[in-house]
């Protein structure tokens, strides 16, 4: 029996949608169901209880779920993913923020720039990075590059009314922003890094465009070239964090000092403990 078949309340219907996303192998069925319950009647998940339940509401609901369960990425249903402090527009043709990137969020949070330091962001996707930064750092000029005109198009919504600037430019190439060479403060990239013949859930190999995920074979091949742009860019001092597949938290450390110009190169993982991304400072 579906959700839209089983009336009554809200906690109600949020356990019957629970037991449908469990049983199509939905991750997160409970906290699916609550916020897709939230998204439907227009509240705060805090407030479902308070919320007064009609057939517009739970026909509205059952539809989303329904759409869940087809394994149709959370996000897309409600237009938006958060990150970090901020609330981002996403949807089809542009890549879903992860909760792990907010570890390499917190870690570029943290270290010292100056006020108006340059922060530039690769790879931006819908923009979370660079918004997020920019929030945190008011004062910073921010530039997010992306060659994806379909991306760019959900960052420029989640940029407007900030100071962000968007480029849209092959991220690796030689001459980007060469205007800046040896003068961003920090730098930091979340590019395609998943190994080509990796296996991913439904959710990301489905409706995640292809372009932002997959680094070639070994997932390195982004990756390598940021490094070399990374190098050009920074100032002697500046700050480099890449995030990177699991499986390669080595082989980017050795990409970053094999070219002899960055130390402290250094390994870090997510807040679940897994390899996420390396840092790195530009050498003097």
């Amino acid at each position: 029996m579906s959700v839209a078949d089983r009336p009554v309340t809200m906690r109600q219907l949020i356990d019957a949608a629970t037991d449908e996303l469990a049983a199509a192998g939905v991750g997160s069925p409970r906290v699916d169901a609550e916020l897709l319950a939230a998204h439907a009647a227009g509240t705060d998940r805090g407030r479902l209880t308070f919320t007064a339940l009609d057939d517009d509401v739970a026909e509205r609901f059952g539809g989303l779920v329904a759409r869940r369960a087809e394994r149709i990425p959370l996000q897309h249903l409600t237009g938006t993913a958060a990150f970090g402090p901020v609330d981002l527009h996403v949807g089809p043709g542009v890549f879903v923020p992860r909760p792990e990137t907010e570890a390499l969020l917190e870690w570029a949070l943290a270290q010292p720039l100056p006020p108006e330091a340059v922060i530039v962001d690769l790879c931006t996707g819908s923009g979370a990075l660079a918004v997020a930064l920019a929030a945190g750092r008011p004062t910073a000029r921010v530039i997010g590059v992306d060659d994806s005109a379909e991306a760019l198009t959900y960052a420029r919504r989640n940029t407007a009314g900030t100071a962000v600037e968007l480029l849209c430019a092959d991220a690796t190439a030689s001459d980007l922003l060469a205007d800046l060479d040896g003068a961003v403060d920090l730098l930091v990239a979340n590019p395609p890094y998943i190994p080509a013949d990796a296996e991913l859930e439904p959710e990301v190999a489905l409706h995640d465009p292809a372009h932002a995920l997959y680094g070639g074979p070994d997932g390195m091949a982004v990756i390598d070239r940021i490094v070399d742009v990374a190098a050009r860019l920074l100032r002697p001092g500046g700050l480099c964090a890449v995030e990177h597949d699991d499986t390669t938290s080595q082989r980017t450390v050795e990409a970053f000092a094999g070219t002899g110009h960055f130390g402290s190169v250094t390994a870090r993982r997510d807040l679940t403990g897994r390899p996420r991304f390396v840092t790195a400072v530009r050498s003097e």
